[in-house]
């Protein structure tokens, strides 16, 4: 039988967990509601990242489970979905439950997945559905609208005059750094860069400074004869990013919301969602790669890369989650196919989205379909993106028929016809890659960021190839 209102009561941790689900009933806010009418009801909640948050109940005994990094049991999600099926005014699609409702089905032992208060004697504060329900007092008095808007246009203003005085100093840091030789730069690359990121900081240029806090570590993750070429490159594209936004009233829409990007301006889920002018795609799209990383402001940058096979596509999911949370994983996993419709954010060369809507994801063995696109191909698309935004950075290539081949330490991925267009493989998917040398071709999915190749994922005459 469904849950009742009773029964969220009774496990709502606290009445702030309550407020924060009635924050969650829109349907909107919920791609995915689906129900197999066997007891099992799940759902995808929108959150803040690009990734929903995948929760399940069990209506046979108000067991939970909710993929945020919330460390309340049951979390606002997952009281939100009982909520919505307890009041039943929205549609639940009657469905057999995806693979990862099936997993948790199989790992439960209980009535609920988080755990449990052991202090029986503290009495539980008292919760309410009509407190929660309240509806908030909304701001209807045209000249306190008027005053909000003058402030949020007076605070814009000086964010622009603190960012554009922050690029004076970033002017004089980078010829300061010139000036010494890229050898010395390399040397003190540390410290040098900390202190100018910090500066980013407090002109409200974090995009800047994110770039800055993670230069030496991409300059020292190369061999040494490399370093002192790839500074001088980094270097240069802070450049040109800083004299872009002097001058973004020059370039076009799609290139000034990328500058203003880079340095640290961003766009708000609802912003993008209500944008007429937003290019919208829908499809049948594949996980070809989940990829984590923990940035030096101790965030976790979750990358979920899509392919739509039908429109040769590429897309990314960027989720952003503190460290201390524990959370390590994409809501995807490699191999899954998703239905759903995509927005991407504005761009030169639109690739990062937020999903709109879903009607779920299930594994699939089914082979990748790809272009016929050979390396040269890839690279033709990878400076095809930078000649109309300069610092991409890492960018998806798709290419076919190629062998792996090893040359002393190094492994590099190259044309099976003899052409002499190659990629090298990054060294830390050397042990992982080494099977794929002896193969007679592949056909593969890879990122590319001017030096090395990550491959992502790879179809080979065995089978599926695919990283981790």
């Amino acid at each position: 039988m469904p849950v009742t209102f009773e029964k969220i009561l009774a496990l709502a941790p606290d009445q702030g967990s309550v407020d924060a689900a009635r924050k969650l009933l829109k349907p909107g806010g919920w791609p995915k509601l689906a129900t197999d009418d066997g007891g099992l009801v799940w759902g995808e909640c929108q959150g803040s990242g690009a990734t929903p948050y995948r929760v399940v109940i069990s209506e046979a005994d108000a067991g939970y489970k909710c993929s945020c990094p919330s460390r309340k049991f049951p979390c606002k999600h997952s009281l939100a979905l009982m909520w919505l099926r307890a009041e039943g005014k929205v549609p639940f699609e009657t469905t057999e439950a995806p693979d990862w409702v099936k997993e948790w089905v199989s790992r439960r032992r209980g009535p609920s997945s988080g755990p449990t208060s052991t202090d029986g004697d503290v009495p539980k504060p008292k919760v309410s559905l009509s407190i929660a329900a309240t509806p908030e007092a909304e701001i209807e008095d045209p000249k306190a609208e008027a005053r909000a808007a003058a402030a949020r246009e007076r605070n814009r203003l000086e964010r622009e005059s603190s960012i554009r005085a922050g690029l004076d100093e970033l002017d004089l840091w980078l010829e300061d750094q010139v000036e010494r030789g890229m050898a010395a730069f390399v040397a003190q690359s540390s410290a040098a860069c900390r202190t100018i990121a910090q500066r980013m900081v407090d002109a409200k240029a974090p995009g800047l400074a994110g770039r800055l806090d993670g230069l030496s570590a991409r300059l020292f993750s190369l061999p040494e004869a490399q370093r002192a070429t790839a500074a001088v490159e980094e270097l240069g594209q802070l450049h040109l990013i800083a004299e872009a936004y002097r001058r973004q009233e020059e370039l076009s829409p799609a290139l000034k919301a990328d500058v203003r990007q880079a340095v640290g301006w961003t766009i708000s889920r609802d912003a993008l969602l209500n944008d007429a002018g937003a290019e919208r795609v829908e499809g049948s799209w594949r996980v070809v790669a989940v990829l984590s990383e923990v940035q030096p402001d101790k965030l976790r940058r979750i990358e979920t890369w899509l392919w739509l096979e039908s429109k040769a596509r590429f897309a990314v999911l960027l989720d952003f989650v503190p460290v201390a949370t524990g959370a390590a994983a994409s809501g995807y996993a490699v191999g899954e196919r998703l239905e759903a419709e995509l927005v991407f954010y504005p761009s030169a060369a639109p690739m990062r989205a937020l999903l709109v809507r879903s009607s779920g994801s299930q594994s699939s063995t089914d082979r990748l379909t790809l272009p016929e696109a050979r390396i040269a191909d890839a690279y033709a698309a990878y400076e095809a993106a930078l000649s109309v935004q300069p610092w991409a950075g890492t960018w998806p290539v798709s290419f076919r028929n190629a062998t792996v081949r090893r040359s002393g330490k190094s492994i590099f991925v190259c044309d099976a016809d003899g052409a002499s267009d190659t990629f090298t493989l990054r060294p830390s998917q050397s042990e992982m890659a080494e099977p794929l040398a002896g193969l007679e071709r592949i056909d593969a999915v890879a990122l590319w960021d001017g030096r090395y190749c990550t491959l992502c994922w790879a179809e080979t005459p065995l089978g599926r190839w695919v990283d981790g």
